[in-house]
């Protein structure tokens, strides 16, 4: 019998073109495979393109959403990149948005009859010393005990989502709320200002542009940048070289987990203005993909951020005029994934198949002489 093995090879030199196109290969792919799922429900493919991509931001209202939705995810993104380039897959960026918006959101309550310009810088360190905390759990269980970061960041969001819910029906919860799970509102001195009149763009697309040329010139100019890359290509030249690998897992999860707690107090102090169970549409979960389609590069991400924020305002936009449920936004971010990481696994390694022969041995049975 022949059985057909597909055998991956790494290829020796593979092509820089190739790698720098692997994200557009991915975007053109996830719209043409789009184009015939709308075709398989019976719309019309270039009606149901534009209500999706482009009807969305037709507007000055919808480029504004597009940035406070793009904000966050730019954010969470490069603060990952921390991690992934050091080969630390850290899931749990969504517990740390959450636990940010906790700690910021936390002092917003508190100081909600105060009124001072600090009240806001306060509540943005807050929200950062709240994320770093949550993201140097696992961290610590790495280091200490060599416990599997995916599994232990990841568990780490549904414990800090039970926290935001009990707070927000507990001690926290609005007295004059009519029992909604939600707390009181900022004051004015917690809001983040908008920038535009008229529109919902903060102050956190400032912060978010600052992180981004932070983390830039951090990877491009700076020694930890490069022991970051080296022990994420090589941890066996990162050892020979010197570079202390637990100090470089501490402060790999403490810019991620820092990043997406000031991700999460910009979205309680921006747009929402208080806090409640549902405060992130799983931007902690999506940036991951936006830290890879951007190719871990701050820049690169940025653009990125933009792409996958356009899926949920077209995801909206598709439910109102074609009426089809949200998800679909959730459906596009998927094939994005998917092309991704194909495009780049075929781009990089040669696939072959070899016929492996398999032989059957044939039992004899023992006659009746033999017995």
């Amino acid at each position: 019998m022949i059985n057909l093995i597909p055998e991956f090879r790494a290829r020796g030199n593979p092509s820089t073109l190739m790698n720098f196109l692997i994200p557009i290969i991915a975007v053109i792919l996830t719209i043409l495979t789009g184009s015939i799922i709308f075709v398989l429900m019976g719309f019309e493919p270039g009606f149901a393109l534009y209500t999706f991509f482009i009807s969305p931001i037709s507007n000055s209202y919808g480029i504004s959403e597009l940035l406070v939705k793009a904000t966050p995810l730019a954010l969470i993104a490069v603060g990952l990149a921390f991690c992934f380039k050091n080969n630390l897959y850290n899931i749990g960026a969504e517990g740390q948005l959450t636990m940010g918006a906790i700690f910021g959101g936390g002092i917003g309550i508190y100081l909600h009859d105060t009124s001072g310009f600090w009240v806001l810088p306060l509540m943005i360190i807050g929200g950062a010393i709240g994320g770093a905390l949550w993201g140097m759990i696992p961290a610590i269980l790495k280091v200490r005990f060599n416990t599997n970061e995916i599994l232990t960041s990841l568990m780490l969001v549904y414990i800090a989502l039970l926290i935001l819910d009990y707070l927000v029906v507990g001690p926290w919860k609005d007295p004059y709320g009519y029992s909604f799970p939600k707390t009181r509102s900022f004051g004015d001195s917690g809001r983040m200002p908008l920038l535009f009149q008229g529109l919902r763009v903060h102050f956190g697309i400032i912060i978010s542009l600052a992180a981004v040329f932070a983390s830039w010139f951090i990877f491009s100019k700076t020694m930890l940048g490069y022991q970051l890359k080296v022990t994420g290509f090589s941890p066996t030249a990162s050892k020979y070289a010197g570079f202390n690998q637990n100090n470089l897992i501490y402060i790999a999860f403490i810019f991620s987990g820092a990043f997406a707690g000031i991700a999460g107090l910009g979205e309680v102090s921006g747009p929402i203005g208080l806090l409640y169970r549902d405060i992130s549409p799983n931007y902690g979960f999506t940036a991951i993909i936006v830290a890879f389609l951007g190719r871990l590069n701050p820049i690169g991400i940025v653009f990125a951020s933009l792409v996958i924020a356009l899926t949920y305002l077209g995801a909206e936009d598709a439910q109102l005029f074609m009426q089809i449920p949200a998800a679909v936004g959730f459906v596009f971010q998927g094939l994005v994934l998917f092309f991704l990481l194909g495009t780049e696994l075929l781009v990089n390694y040669k696939i072959s198949f070899r016929s492996r022969s398999v032989s059957y041995t044939h039992l004899t049975l023992p006659t009746n002489r033999e017995v």
